[in-house]
Order: structure tokens, then sequence, then C-alpha cells
């Protein structure tokens, strides 16, 4: 067995102990990681380059600003413009706000690319919504979370094209981008059905209950009282749709790394925006409280809530780092592929693999050294290469965001809700078991896939 199992055995052991034994936080566990990884890997030299690759993650940045933009648009009436409006549509329904953040926020996830900015993004709204109609905190965290990392594995999402390339790197000339894109579709309607399925059956076990009639706002008078709410999801939609509708128009004057730098960037740009269009959308008393020093002290309180969760993630990458070093995932992939498993264990087997890879490594970088190993066994078994290829999203990059203890989505989802550390990750562990029974379902070929060539 390589001598790389041991590393992740390493970094795994010692967030146990910290975490379950020493009751320290995440973070503080996830450091302690990684200077065991470096005292047992002898890396110490490198100690500065994987600290400055990973201050250079934009998701680091995203989750400050996405979470203290909603700290302060929390303060402004637009929000409760939102919340009624949305309510006033689907409050009948049990669970309805939530049917709403599963639609919308794979959506929106799909062209932001981003997962936690994602949930930062949409929860906002959705968030309180569930929450003021009856969900529990946490299950309002995880809904949330469980559907804007879908946006990972749905066209155009940017991992998309790395696991493309994979697959292209195998079979040359044999596969289309489009054909492609029609399999990740016809695979992403399965995993929103799961969801729907899941949170109808949470609503039960929950009693999540429609709301009651004197309590659901009037369409028309939420509509004429907070009609201008209705743009700020707009503000936010419509840059991404740009950028991922007119791709070819902003690689050809920027490039494709100018282009990968104005997509993080309005990550970055955009939360700030949506502030600035939340006081202005609001009514004249939210104008006048939000001066300077008020805006400057809810900053200091979502630094508060936020700086754990950054932390973590940080930490998170500096282990990543480690191991894209050492080319821990690249050793560990060959070794599974001397094994000659059988189709079946395999689908078994590899999205549990990369589901406890997610708990530290990004879906990204699973799928750009993991990529082509797990399609050529895969096919040398009797898969299908091109379902294979259309499951690399949804082991890796969907799976990463909500896998505990990294689960950046959880964390961010967990920070807007301000629901508790422990409900909210073992409500999330339900959430993580059925995408990936599901995952194993789809690679055995049990179900039809719309697309499959």
């Amino acid at each position: 067995m390589p001598i790389e199992f041991l590393y992740l055995g390493v970094v795994f052991a010692v967030a146990i102990v910290c975490f379950s034994i020493l009751k320290r936080p995440l973070y503080e566990c996830m450091l302690v990681s990684f200077v065991a990884l470096v005292l047992v890997t002898g890396t110490w030299a490198n100690v500065g380059t994987y600290i400055w690759e990973a201050l250079q993650e934009s998701t680091l940045y995203v989750i400050f600003v996405f979470i203290i933009s909603a700290s302060l648009l929390s303060k402004t009436s637009v929000i409760d413009d939102c919340i009624a409006i949305i309510l006033s549509i689907f409050g009948r329904l049990r669970g309805g706000a939530g049917f709403v953040a599963i639609i919308g926020s794979s959506y929106m996830g799909s062209l932001s690319g981003s997962g936690p900015g994602n949930v930062a993004t949409t929860g906002v709204f959705t968030i309180p919504a569930m929450i003021r109609s009856g969900f529990p905190p946490h299950l309002a965290a995880n809904v949330e979370a469980q559907s804007s990392t879908m946006g990972n594995m749905i066209p155009p999402a940017g991992m998309i094209a790395i696991a493309f390339a994979a697959l292209d790197t195998l079979y040359p000339n044999t596969y289309t981008m489009s054909q492609y894109w029609m399999l990740l579709w016809g695979i992403a309607l399965w995993f929103i059905l799961q969801r729907i399925v899941t949170l109808y059956i949470m609503c039960r076990y929950y009693h999540v209950e429609p709301m009651k009639k004197e309590e659901i706002p009037s369409l028309r008078q939420s509509l004429k009282r907070g009609w201008k709410a209705v743009f700020l999801p707009i503000i936010v939609f419509v840059p991404f749709l740009l950028t991922s509708e007119f791709e070819s128009f902003f690689v050809s004057r920027l490039g494709t790394d100018g282009t990968k730098a104005l997509n993080n960037s309005l990550l970055l740009f955009i939360p700030s925006l949506i502030v600035l269009a939340g006081v202005l959308l609001s009514g004249k008393e939210t104008r006048k409280t939000m001066t300077l020093p008020t805006m400057c002290k809810e900053i200091h309180k979502g630094m508060l809530k936020v700086v754990p969760t950054a932390s973590l993630v940080l930490f998170a990458y500096f282990v990543s780092n480690v191991f894209e070093d050492l080319n821990v995932e690249a050793a560990i992939g060959d070794f599974i592929s001397s094994m000659q498993l059988p189709l079946w264990v395999l689908a078994i087997v590899l999205p549990l693999f990369t589901a406890v890879l997610g708990m530290l490594l990004p879906g990204s970088t699973q799928v750009k050294i993991f990529g082509g190993i797990i399609i050529a066994v895969m096919a040398a078994a009797g898969g299908n290469p091109m379902l294979a290829a259309g499951m690399l999203p949804c082991i890796c990059g969907a799976m990463h965001g909500v896998t505990p203890p990294y689960c950046a989505c959880v964390y961010t989802g967990m920070g807007i809700a301000q629901s508790e550390l422990k409900p909210t990750l073992l409500n999330c562990t339900v959430w993580v078991i059925l995408h990936y029974l599901l995952s194993v379902v789809i690679l055995l070929g049990w179900l039809p896939i719309w697309g499959l060539v």
C-alpha cells in the first residue's frame, strides 16, 4: 500500500482527535492537522509556498464578503419584502420556501461556480424565508447548502470543463462538449428530484406545516409594497448570465485567464452591489438608519461570524497544497487502478473515496488529478466512460462543499441561519449519504439518463 495513505490517515486521525476528544474548534483541528502533515512529510521548506497559494484562492474571500454583506443586508427592509413575496406565492405549500431554494439555488450555483458564494448570495433570501415558514434553522441551512453545491455539476459550471478535458484526453474526438452538457443536465435532473423528495420527507419529519392562511401575506399587497425587491435577485443573476452566455466574447478580449479573473472579481464585487442596491431599494427609514457608523458595527458583527469559517477553509487549502506537492492523489489513483476491481465494487468505492477526500480537498483538485484515473478504471471494468466523466462533478464537486468537516457550503448557510453546529452537521450527514447512494445507483447504470451516448 502506498505511503500516501499514511499521509491521509495522519490528517484525519489528528482532526478526529482534536475535534472529538479535545473538543477544539474545527478550524484549530485543521491547522494542527496541517502542522502534523508537514512534520510527517518533512516539507517544512515549502510551508511558505503552501500558505501563499492558499491565500490566493478566491473562495476564501468570497466567504468573507458574502457573509458580511448578508449581515448588512439583513438590516434593510428589502429582505423582508423579498420574503413576503416568496411566502405569498409558496406559503400554502408544506416547505414551499425550501423548494424555491432547491430550484433557484441549483440554477444560480451553475452560473456562479462557487458553492459557498451561491449559498451566501441566494441564502440571504431563501434561508430567512424557510425559517419564517417553520423550518428549523439547521434544516434551512442544509437545504440551501445542498442545493447550492449542485451548481458544480450543472452546466455551465467551471468544473465541468476540467472533467470534460479528462474525458477528451482519454477519448479524443469521440465526444463533444454539447453531448457532455446534455448528459450532465440528465444526471442533474435525478439529483434535483432526490433533493425534492428528501425535502418533502424532512418537512414531515420536522413537522413543517404550510403557513396559516391568516399569516400568508397577500401577493397583491406584497408586490405593491416591495416590488422593488424583485430587482435584487436580478442584480445578482445578470452578471453571471452575461459571463456565461457570452463567454467567447470575454475570452476573445480578455483571454482565458482574464475571463477567469473577471468571474472571480464578480463574486467579490457583487456583494457590495447587493448591499448598495438593498439600501437604495429600501424605504426612507432604512436609508436614514444605514449610516456609515451603523454599517461599520454590522461589519464587525459579521467578522465575528465569518472568521471561524474562513479560517477552516484557509487551513484546509494548506493541507490540499501539501497533497498536491507530494502527488498524493496520483499515487493513490494508480494504486486503485492496479487492483482491477469489478464495476459494482468501483461504483461503491469511488464515490466513497471522493467523499472522504472531499472532507479536505477542493472538488476541482480531485477532478483535475483523479478524473482521468476514475474514467479509465470505470471503462476498463465495463462502465460507460462518458457516464463516468459525467459523474465526476457529482462525486467530487457537489460532495466537496457539504462533506464534514470541511463543508464550506454548510458553514456558510449555518452562518446565515445562526444554527447550532451539532444538529446542522447531523442533518448534513443524512443529505450526504443520500447523495452518495444515488451516485452509486447512477454509476451502476440502473437509471435511464437523458443524453447518455
